[in-house]
């Protein structure tokens, strides 16, 4: 992979000096919208729309190893895009198998870790649900980058499933419900392992979370981008962390009281 300085253009050069490293977000969220818009605006099927749309995650993975996020997280799939119509969805589930199978390698090469969170075990076709396995078992052991895609994944359905586990739980006796906080509650998510997003980034212009990460972006800073996500790049991502390095994260404390963390 070429480094970032032998691959920027003189613009890219420009923002990425304008970044300040001791600040960069730890784990970026992406809700990648705009696809359909992006292939009707050039008069191309709503297939042609998913085929660049994953062209841009390629791109943002490729751009979150150069800039050393070490935490990256898409939304692929939600729990209630099924009632979108089927031959869309039909579409959807053999791209996601198609790129699993182009991209393994190369994941593997440049030391990406592959995480699949949601019910795995609902609706998704078998064939699928084995190459998802596949992939999460040949990265397991990368560290450079974990790459989460949330696969149909609703916020309100991993809490539900979290509730659930605990209340096993606490059944089983092996949990004292008076002893249930915010840190062992985050045990029972999919995304147990994984730190809270600091940035999410909603591409198309919409301002909705749309049912993702609801626990986890309680202090996660909102950014929504006019740009469609097949036109989202290393640009546009380096854009958004600079408006994220603009905010001023204090998890409910004063004026001038910045933190890395909550």
């Amino acid at each position: 992979m070429p480094t970032l300085a032998q691959s920027t253009s003189v613009e890219e050069q420009t923002l990425l000096a304008q970044l300040d490293r001791a600040r960069m977000p730890t784990h970026i969220a992406i809700i990648m919208d705009g696809n359909g818009r992006w292939a009707r605006e050039r008069g191309l099927s709503v297939h042609h729309g998913h085929q660049a749309g994953r062209a841009a995650v390629k791109r943002v993975i490729k751009a979150s190893l150069q800039l050393g996020i070490p935490y990256l997280t898409v939304y692929a799939f939600s729990t209630e895009n099924w009632r979108r119509p089927a031959s869309e969805v039909n579409f959807l589930m053999k791209l996601l198998e198609q790129a699993i199978e182009d991209e393994l390698a190369e994941l593997k090469r440049n030391g990406v870790r592959v995480r699949v969170i949601g019910r795995l075990d609902k609706k998704l076709p078998e064939a699928l649900v084995r190459k998802v396995q596949r992939v999460i078992e040949e990265t397991k052991h990368n560290r450079k980058l974990t790459f989460t895609v949330a696969l149909n994944y609703g916020g309100r359905a991993e809490i539900i499933d979290a509730v659930r586990r605990l209340a096993y739980e606490a059944a089983a006796g092996r949990l004292d419900p008076h002893a249930i906080n915010e840190e062992n509650f985050h045990q029972f998510l999919y995304t147990n392992g994984t730190p809270d997003p600091d940035l999410v980034i909603r591409t198309g212009g919409e301002m909705r979370l749309s049912n993702f990460l609801l626990w986890q972006l309680a202090y996660a800073e909102f950014i929504s981008t006019p740009v469609y996500w097949p036109d989202f790049d290393r640009r546009e991502l380096i854009r958004a962390i600079l408006e994220y390095q603009r905010r001023e994260r204090r998890f409910g404390g004063r004026n001038g009281d910045y933190q890395s963390n909550p």
